[in-house]
This record gives structure tokens, sequence and C-alpha cells, in this order.
């Protein structure tokens, strides 16, 4: 699982918009899905997406796990940054 992890967040470093925006109350957090063992995770991360030039100077990785109760928690552990 760590290999898999590792691999995803490479790809969202290399590129960070390939992860879908949320709106709500999660505005300005991305997320992007993957496949392990026939069971989908999201990753869930902020960076500066307003900036014209995609020139990473921080992804913030908010939470990694199943699709079961991610953004109920996802928005808790938001919050309380």
């Amino acid at each position: 699982m760590q290999l898999a992890i590792e691999i995803r967040v490479a790809e969202v470093c290399s590129n960070p918009r390939i992860g879908q925006q949320k709106l709500g109350d999660l505005q300005g957090v991305f997320v992007y899905k993957f496949r392990f063992n026939a069971q989908e995770y999201l990753m869930a991360y902020q960076y500066d997406h307003f900036a014209e030039v995609i020139e990473i100077t921080w992804i913030e990785f908010c939470q990694i796990g199943p699709h079961e109760n991610f953004y109920t928690q996802l928005k808790k552990s938001i919050r309380f940054k």
C-alpha cells in the first residue's frame, strides 16, 4: 500500500490538476481517486491553484483513505486546522 501511495503522490506532484476540485465546505481541496487491491481510495490535497504558472511551492496532503466516510472525516479534519 505504501508504494501505491508513493506512486500517486508523485503523480499529483507532477500534475496537481489531476484531482477533482471540490466546492462548498471543501472549496480549495482537490481529490484524486485511485484503486488498490480492488478498492477505491481517495487522496485529498491542497495547493496554490490560483497561480498562473504551475510551480509547486507546496502541496498539503490532507487525507488518504477508502471512500466510506471520507468526506465527512475530511471536513472535520479541515475544520480543526
